[in-house]
């Protein structure tokens, strides 16, 4: 059975005491209210880690996670943190590749596979995220685009290191352009990312991996977002700023 995860990212969003009380405010809701056994990932800046990994222990649904970590454990890399650095802090997870990574700080395939390789190497569990942009979309290449992502990601790793990783699909062209990726684009997307795992590893491995929809998820659509056959859950944006957004989307796995 694969993990059902929703997964925020706060972004670049909300200083020290905004972030604790947020954080605060969604830990005791989700308490409250979320009925299932989804799992609970949020992915603060860099500054609240240590905190909220505080306040998240003794709540086995919660975890902390960082948005991003550099492939070297340590260095002359001024302003960096590594992955070593992260788990330092009680963070669990790390999102790497996020389209905003890639667009503006320009982080290729190949590096993203030696930041995957890190962050395993340093007990960290990878939000590995894969998607095309709407120019992509509209010249017919997606599927190219996602299949060269993964080949060039993390296929380098054996069957019992990937095992350990999350995906997450980003519909980039669906994100802040007005355009509105159905749940049938997401399902047809997550699928046919799960036949490539099936293909390069074995069904096994592709049907216990948790793929997780990075579209523009909210409240309203979650639920039958998560009904569709391949998507574990969400990474969550703006609606995860709202602790009552965001706990109405954990919810939607009830």
């Amino acid at each position: 059975m694969r993990n059902k995860i929703v997964a925020g990212n706060w972004k670049m969003n909300l200083d020290y005491s905004e972030g604790l009380a947020l954080f605060s405010e969604v830990v005791n809701m989700v308490k409250d209210e979320a009925t299932g056994n989804q799992q609970v990932v949020v992915c603060s800046p860099f500054i609240h880690l240590h905190s909220l990994a505080a306040l998240a222990n003794g709540y086995t649904n919660v975890a902390i996670g960082a948005q991003n970590a550099h492939q070297a454990d340590a260095g002359a890399y001024t302003g960096e943190i590594s992955a070593k650095q992260v788990k330092s802090t009680g963070a669990e997870y790390v999102i790497l590749g996020h389209s905003e990574r890639r667009q503006y700080f320009g982080e290729s395939n190949e590096l993203l596979a030696k930041k995957t390789d890190s962050a395993l190497k340093n007990g960290l569990i990878p939000i590995f995220c894969i998607g095309e942009t709407l120019a992509e979309r509209e010249a017919n290449t997606h599927f190219d685009i996602i299949k060269n992502q993964l080949a060039e990601g993390v296929f380098h790793l054996d069957a019992q290191a990937f095992g350990t990783i999350v995906l997450a699909y980003e519909p980039v062209w669906a994100i802040g352009t007005g355009v509105t990726a159905t749940s049938a684009q997401a399902q047809e997307i997550h699928a046919f990312i799960r036949a490539e795992l099936a293909a390069k590893y074995s069904q096994e491995v592709a049907d216990v991996t948790t793929i997780l929809y990075g579209g523009s998820c909210n409240a309203k659509n979650a639920a039958e977002l998560f009904a569709q056959a391949d998507i574990d859950g969400g990474l969550i944006g703006g609606a995860s700023l709202k602790s009552r957004d965001f706990t109405d989307i954990v919810k939607a796995f009830n």
